[in-house]
């Protein structure tokens, strides 16, 4: 199955566009990364083969990359030692873990 961007992820990099920015609670950090390059960073990092079932959308700065898993739900997995079992889910939907992030003024 396919793992799709949620068009919620879309309209937000469409008004703040793929910003860095801290949040509340976990991940703590975001580097968000534009929609045309998810797919060539998910290939970088060979998630399909190291923990298929999610599709990698940012970074937190910190080793740890942040994926969305078939449902939409927002996961974070080790970038070092990726595998689906250390997935820790950290939102139900994007816009949960948009409602999070620091938006610049």
């Amino acid at each position: 199955m396919e793992i799709r961007i949620p068009p919620e992820y879309l309209e937000f990099i469409a008004l703040h566009g793929a910003i860095e920015s801290f949040t509340e609670g976990k991940p703590g950090y975001v580097e968000l990364w534009l929609p045309e390059d998810i797919a060539t960073n998910n290939e970088d990092i060979q998630i399909k083969e190291l923990a298929p079932g999610y599709l990698a959308f940012a970074g937190n700065g910190g080793g740890e990359i942040l994926a969305f898993n078939s449902q939409g739900e927002v996961f974070m997995l080790p970038l070092i030692g990726m595998e689906a079992r250390y997935a820790q889910k950290i939102a139900n939907t994007w816009n949960e873990l948009a409602g999070c992030i620091e938006l610049p003024t």
